[in-house]
C-alpha cells in the first residue's frame, strides 16, 4: 500500500467517526454565514464524514474529492445532494473565482501542498469568505485501552512516523503556516471533546482504514496489529472511544 492512497481502503471509512457537531456549528456561528444562501466546498471529501456534518447544519455546495474510490462510497452513503460531488484536488479544485463562501478540509489538510493549497482557497472564496481545516484525533488521554493499543503498535513498527492527525504533537507550527501568505487573516481556534461507540467489528474497521500504519507496517506486520488489536477487545460488546474535534478557521483577506 502506497503512503496516501485511499482507493483500497474506501469501504473501510464508513467506519470511522464523524465530526463534532458543536465545533461545527460554533465555526459556522463564527463566519455569520447563512446556511440558506451559502455555498460551501467540502475539499477532500473522502467518503463524506464531514459532509455530512455539513449537511445536518443545512449547508449545501461541493464536496471535491480526487479519489475515484472514496468518492463513489461518499455519493452513496451521503447522497448527490445537497453537495454536488466533483473531481478536483486542494491545490486545483477547478472551482470558478470567488464562487465559494466557505472551504473546510476534514482530516486532508496535511496531505496538501499547503502554500499552494491556500492560494487556491483564497483564489475561489469569496470577499470575506471563510477557510477552516479541521480534524477529530482520538484523546488518548481519556482512553486506556486506546493508549496501549498506540503502544504496542510503536513496538511492533519501530519507528512509525504518524501523519498528521490533528493532535497537539502533529499540529505545531499549523498556525504560522496558514497565515505565512498574505491570502488569510484573523484565525480562531476552535475545539470539543465528543464521544463515540463502537461495535467490534466497527472498531476494526476504523483501524483498517488507517493508511499511514499499514504503509510503513507492511502486510504482515499490519496483520499482527489487527490480531493484537482483536485480542484486546476480545469479550467487549461496545468500545467507548474519545475523541477531540479541532478547527482552525481564517477569513479571506480578499476585498471588493
Amino acid at each position: 500500500m502506497r503512503q496516501g492512497d485511499f482507493t483500497t481502503l474506501a469501504r473501510e471509512y464508513v467506519h470511522r467517526a464523524g465530526y463534532s457537531r458543536a465545533v461545527l456549528a460554533a465555526a459556522l456561528a463564527h463566519t455569520g454565514l447563512d446556511p440558506a444562501t451559502c455555498v460551501t466546498a467540502d475539499v477532500g471529501a473522502g467518503t463524506g464524514k464531514l459532509t455530512a456534518g455539513l449537511i445536518s447544519l443545512g449547508l449545501s455546495g461541493i464536496a471535491i474529492e480526487p479519489n475515484e474510490a472514496m468518492r463513489s462510497v461518499g455519493r452513496a452513503t451521503v447522497g448527490e445532494t445537497p453537495f454536488a460531488w466533483r473531481t478536483g484536488r486542494a491545490e486545483t479544485t477547478d472551482l470558478p473565482d470567488s464562487s465559494v463562501d466557505w472551504v473546510l478540509m476534514g482530516s486532508a489538510f496535511h496531505w496538501t501542498e499547503a502554500r499552494q493549497a491556500l492560494s487556491e482557497f483564497h483564489r475561489v472564496l469569496k470577499p470575506g469568505g471563510y477557510f477552516t481545516a479541521l480534524w477529530n484525533p482520538r484523546d488518548l488521554s481519556r482512553s486506556q485501552l486506546n493508549r496501549t493499543i498506540d503502544e504496542k503498535i510503536r513496538e511492533l513498527v519501530p519507528g512509525l512516523k504518524r501523519l498528521s492527525s490533528g493532535a497537539r504533537e502533529y499540529t505545531e507550527g499549523l498556525e504560522d503556516l496558514i497565515l505565512s501568505g498574505d491570502e488569510f487573516k484573523d484565525l480562531i481556534f476552535i475545539e470539543a471533546p465528543h464521544q463515540e461507540l463502537f461495535d467490534a467489528e466497527r472498531y476494526l474497521g476504523v483501524w483498517r482504514s488507517v493508511n499511514d500504519i499499514q504503509s510503513q507496517a507492511g502486510p504482515e506486520r499490519f496483520a499482527a496489529i489487527m490480531d493484537m488489536i482483536k485480542n484486546k477487545i476480545a469479550g467487549l460488546e461496545l468500545i467507548s472511544v474519545a475523541y477531540r474535534t479541532r478547527s482552525w478557521t481564517v477569513k479571506s483577506s480578499k476585498v471588493r
